[in-house]
């Protein structure tokens, strides 16, 4: 009786499954296992989930931090039947990070079924698959990755705060990507709503007509009803062929202890079903064999035997190593050249800090949690590094400081694997004066952003700190009329961090927003001359590690 209710409370369907349970379960239990997947394995697993090309939506929500994207994402669960209306709030947000810290920091990817009742010729049951994105500045990595596979995106804007700095950024992203735009003003149930302010907005910023504004109440679900028939109505369906090979483009990864890495995908031609075997791109077309096809739903993925072209589902594939599975990667059949769908530019790291394990015996384990993490975080840099004092660690690069919060605060909850994080730093670069020290560096300007690599002073002609361009956004009485529906952009240091700013800027106003913008190439802005010194620490009259001054 107990080992029934525990094969039906775990995801174990699969005659995979089966024999992996089995090693697991002594006698006389065994029988059991046997037993009970003889009459529901193959008959419960759906046999193929094949919905015409043109009933499929894919879409994301985008938005600025705390505008209602995942409140607006359980609304549209619960209209399509997904969830129970008394389901937990943020359903999508499903680390333990993100219930703590109230923010969502992973896209999430949901699948939806919707029966449409508009007009006659196109009404019918069309598959909706939702990807709920984060809005902070450090995880903008992952709304572009979100948005590869997507056709339109929900652009969320909160009623009583307006356009804010990610609101712009995500907008011109999607319009980057070609995505059809439908704008939600969330909110409108608030005190202080002024949709008509923040239609406004919109026009003079984007060029958006009102007559194409939704408005909406995430938290009541007003106006969601009408935002469901709009996402059938105006986003196209997806530029699929389900008679060409295979093709499909991994737009994100999962590790599961059990099955290695799960890839999420994105299928652009053909079908892909279990059993098959498919071959990676990124590793010169070495072959794997599916072991499981998943829908994700949002509670649990649903398998079933065949994705099609223009669906978006999960597989699992026996890859290992950090080294074989690849955001942007492009999956293939065996015996055909793929020609590689569009990969993913990483971002460059901003801010860089020493990990450390506290116990040195850990290195090994606190390594392996690293490599797995990253897997499904591939936006931060990871290098090896030496300290005297703490020993053998690693430099890892992040794109901001909530960034490097949350990927130590996974590692810790995730993996129980506790470290030591140094106070983070960003890249500087030194001109280097004389033939022989340029030979030596190998070149005239080197880079560095750990401490200890602080090149010798006297044979630096120069230093350069990064610079960042910023924009704030603030309402119109905070600025002159002349610069009415503009931004400010604006120069700062940026080892001062670009939140301070906008903390005193939340204190002042309550509305304004500021956000980086990123130079392709170096993650920066731009490089300003600066004097720079090292400060030596001497304890007991020995040397100890240099620190930044």
């Amino acid at each position: 009786m107990q080992i029934n209710k525990f094969i039906r409370r775990t995801r174990f369907r699969t005659r995979d499954d089966h024999a992996l349970l089995k090693k697991f379960v002594r006698q006389p239990f065994a029988g059991v296992v046997d037993k009970f997947y003889s009459a529901r394995s193959e008959v419960e697993v759906q046999k193929e989930y094949e919905i015409p090309l043109e009933n499929i939506r894919n879409f994301s929500i985008i938005a600025h931090v705390d505008h209602g994207k995942s409140t607006l994402a359980d609304r549209l669960l619960e209209l399509t039947g997904a969830i129970k209306r008394d389901s937990r709030k943020q359903i999508l947000d499903k680390l333990q990070v993100e219930r703590e810290r109230g923010i969502t920091v992973k896209a999430q990817t949901a699948s939806l079924d919707y029966t449409y009742r508009g007009s006659s010729s196109s009404s019918g049951k069309y598959l909706l698959n939702l990807i709920d994105t984060p809005g902070h500045v450090d995880f903008s990595a992952e709304v572009h990755r979100s948005l590869a596979p997507c056709q339109g995106v929900i652009l969320v804007v909160d009623a009583n705060d307006g356009v804010q700095a990610q609101t712009v950024a995500n907008f011109y992203l999607a319009v980057k990507h070609d995505l059809v735009v439908i704008p939600v003003i969330n909110k409108i149930d608030l005190k202080n709503a002024n949709p008509e302010r923040v239609a406004n907005q919109l026009e003079t910023l984007f060029g958006i007509k009102e007559e194409t504004i939704l408005r909406v109440s995430a938290k009541f679900g007003t106006g969601v009803p009408k935002l469901l028939d709009a996402i059938v109505e105006r986003i196209p369906s997806p530029d699929a062929y389900r008679d060409k090979p295979f093709r499909a483009l991994v737009f994100d990864i999962w590790y599961d202890k059990y099955k290695g890495a799960i890839l999420l995908i994105y299928v652009k031609d053909g079908s892909l079903s279990r059993r098959q075997y498919v071959a990676s791109a990124y590793n010169n077309g070495k072959r794997y064999e599916v072991k499981n096809v998943s829908l994700l739903r949002p509670v649990a993925e649903q398998d079933i035997n065949t994705l099609f072209a223009g669906q978006i589902g999960c597989i699992s594939c026996n890859m290992r190593s950090s080294k074989e599975a690849f955001i942007g990667d492009t999956l293939h059949t065996k015996d055909s050249i793929a020609e590689p769908l569009s990969t993913f530019t990483s971002p460059k790291p901003m801010v860089f800090s020493g990990v450390y394990p506290i116990d040195k015996s850990d290195f090994e384990r606190v390594r392996a949690a690293i490599e797995k993490l990253t897997l499904n975080d591939s936006s931060v840099s990871v290098s090896l590094e030496t300290s005297v004092a703490l020993g053998q660690g690693w430099r890892i690069g992040f794109l901001g400081i909530l960034h490097m919060e949350v990927f130590m605060q996974r590692l810790e909850q995730e993996y129980g694997a506790l470290s030591i994080v140094t106070t983070p730093s960003v890249t500087y670069k030194a001109k280097i004066t004389g033939k022989k020290n340029v030979k030596r560096h190998g070149g005239d300007v080197i880079s560095f952003n750990n401490p200890a690599e602080f090149p010798d002073i006297q044979i630096v002609e120069e230093f350069y700190e990064p610079m960042v361009l910023g924009t704030i956004i603030t309402p119109t009485k905070y600025r002159l009329e002349r610069y009415d529906g503009r931004r400010i952009r604006y120069h700062r240091p940026r080892e001062q961090g670009p939140y301070n700013g906008q903390t005193h800027m939340r204190k002042t106003s309550g509305y304004s927003s500021a956000s980086i913008i990123r130079n392709s190439d170096t993650g920066y802005g731009r490089w300003k001359s600066l004097s720079k010194r090292n400060l030596e620490t001497v304890q007991k009259g020995r040397d100890r590690e240099t620190v930044r001054r």
